[in-house]
């Protein structure tokens, strides 16, 4: 118990306040470590109540530099789509196994939810670290595309800032107005996507989890997040996007 709390207290404080620059990261690198102790939809759920929490905070530290205008373009279809990715989670968590090994005296199955998360966990790795991949923006007749895609693969997996971030770079906000544009728009998302899981599998023991939402740890990460949230608002003006983006 100790080690989970350490680790994802950790990840949480520390993420957090990388997010804050690059508009991603505590989704993509908390949910791992969620998983490394919980079943993987619960996992997804457990960070994504971290995430929104957070995403609450920071919005209410910086909302007065977001642009509406891409609240609504952007935002409205990024709702739309976390509904739908959301659903494609809690219905790949009811497949059974596709196979299963052992190793030693353990017993492993690939379950389809497993197999699809990990596939974007690796993705996305790929889009960060591929410089040709990093480099890619979008024009800004894209944008209502860039949410419906952000919003989709939020809902199915938690990795939205990403995406977020190579949409919204090219349009040349402000360091305070980026931030606060994000966080704003994970707002809505989390929104979303916490009504689908919340009637799932959030509130009680799931068939297909056996295992519910450990909301004293969650509410430890929420913590640990809006420590790195202020962290992260002291250090805003004295760091640059891509050094943190990078970093993360």
């Amino acid at each position: 118990m100790l080690i989970t709390y350490a680790a994802i207290g950790l990840v949480s404080l520390g993420v957090s306040a990388l997010t804050l620059f690059s508009g991603f990261g505590l989704g993509t690198l908390l949910m791992p470590v969620f998983a490394l102790f919980f079943p993987m939809p619960v996992a997804v759920a457990s960070t994504a109540a971290v995430h929104g929490a957070n995403s609450l905070f920071k919005a209410g530290l910086l909302h007065a530099h977001a642009r509406r205008r891409l609240l609504v373009i952007f935002g409205l279809p990024a709702i739309a789509a976390a509904f739908i990715g959301a659903r494609l989670l809690t219905l790949l968590s009811d497949r059974t196994a596709l196979f299963v090994w052992e190793a030693g005296a353990r017993r492993f199955e690939v379950t389809p939810v497993k197999l699809a998360l990990g596939v974007l966990i690796v993705g996305f790795a790929a889009f960060e670290l591929v410089p040709r991949l990093r480099s890619l923006r979008a024009p800004a007749r894209w944008l209502p595309l860039g949410g419906a895609l952000s919003g989709f693969f939020g809902g199915l997996s938690g990795h939205q800032g990403a995406l977020r971030a190579a949409f919204l770079s090219p349009l040349g906000l402000s360091p305070h107005e980026f931030a606060a544009t994000q966080a704003i728009l994970a707002c809505m998302v989390d929104a979303a996507r916490l009504v689908v899981y919340g009637a799932s599998f959030t509130f009680a023991s799931s068939n297909a989890t056996g295992a519910g939402i450990d909301w004293p740890l969650v509410g430890f990460a929420t913590i640990c997040a809006f420590a790195g949230a202020l962290v992260g608002k002291w250090m805003l003006p004295k760091v640059t996007v891509g050094a943190v983006r990078t970093l993360t």
